[in-house]
């Protein structure tokens, strides 16, 4: 009898032993997440990211550390900091825009990444197509080819006789190319002369906002943009100041103080993106993972930024916003 109960004890704590020696040999994956911008500018995607994560069992600082690094909106700064990530020897590079997934594959064709959202990954060259990616990038696109009408078409229903809109982008971001074609073509459905003004540096806003006044623009759009997006209460106060309406690139302009934007809803991208990681992490390769377009949409309105416009916001489209900001 003791000795029956010797080895019961026996296997008992050679059991205990291994599962302790398991526990510690859970590999810890490394991502990379590189930024252009601001760490503010993505913070709220980020968290939906992290969010994504925990559903699929990641926890960090326990399975997964996450290596942030931010560029603060300067392309030499993302460069180097990409290059970090790969000496880093990173699982996976989570990219937040087009300029970072230029850069990431610059610095690797070999490490995985996921795009959190790209506006033409196939146009600029990142891709082969989104059906079959290849290579090494894969994750989501957030250029939609209705996004560009929904916008103008929602500037006109605020101001009916609107016929001048500027758009404001940066002709160095990928992706820039494609976004203002879909622009030109909605504009040319809704009668709206378009005029292109370029914010590759800081000293561009103050210039681009001179020419709007001049050349009497009734309302300015916002394509993606580090650079913007770095100096977005910038480019918010100055439409105030001018009593401008803009329609913006992602929900944060507008709680930065901003009048409306209409776009992919990026934390839900995000937290897509999470389940890109989780498969290659498993083993999944990035060529063989279909790019996915955006699935939400959200339409988010400031009132207070309306009426220091002057601006009325009919009761029809406040109750067609997903987000209203009061």
């Amino acid at each position: 009898m003791s000795q029956k109960i010797l080895c019961i004890a026996l296997c008992a704590l050679l059991f205990a032993v291994s599962s302790i020696a398991e526990a510690q040999q859970e590999k810890v994956h490394r991502i990379g997440l590189l930024a252009a911008g601001e760490s503010s500018a993505v913070a709220s995607r980020i968290d939906a990211f992290r969010q994504g994560l925990r559903e699929r069992g990641y926890e960090e600082g326990k399975n997964i550390l996450i290596e942030y690094r931010y560029g603060e909106g300067k392309l030499d700064r993302t460069q180097a900091l990409a290059a970090e990530l790969i000496r880093l020897k990173v699982d996976v590079i989570v990219t937040a825009g087009p300029t970072d997934t230029r850069v990431a594959k610059q610095a690797t064709t070999t490490v995985p990444i996921v795009m959190a959202q790209d506006s033409d990954p196939v146009g600029s060259g990142l891709i082969a197509s989104l059906a079959r990616p290849g290579g090494n990038i894969t994750g989501l696109a957030s250029l939609a080819p209705e996004l560009s009408g929904k916008q103008l078409e929602l500037l006109k229903e605020i101001v009916p006789k609107l016929s001048r809109v500027a758009v404001l982008g940066n002709s160095m971001n990928p992706g820039n190319a494609q976004a203002l074609k879909e622009t030109e073509l909605a504009a040319k459905a809704f009668k709206v002369q378009l005029q292109y003004l370029d914010i590759q540096s800081p000293n561009d806003i103050e210039s681009a906002f001179s020419i709007l006044k001049k050349e009497r623009a009734g309302a300015f759009i916002v394509l993606r943009n580090p650079v913007a997006s770095t100096h977005r209460k910038r480019i918010v106060d100055l439409a105030a100041k001018s009593h401008l309406p803009a329609m913006y690139v992602t929900p944060e302009w507008v709680e930065a103080g901003g009048f409306m934007s209409y776009a992919p809803d990026n934390q839900d991208n995000w937290r897509r993106a999470a389940t890109y990681v989780d498969k290659i992490l498993k083993g999944a390769k990035p060529a063989d993972l279909p790019v996915e377009q955006p699935k939400k949409f959200e339409l988010v309105i400031n009132l207070k930024a309306a009426k220091q416009i002057g601006l009325t916001i009919s009761p029809n489209l406040l109750a067609r916003a997903d987000r209203v900001i009061r």
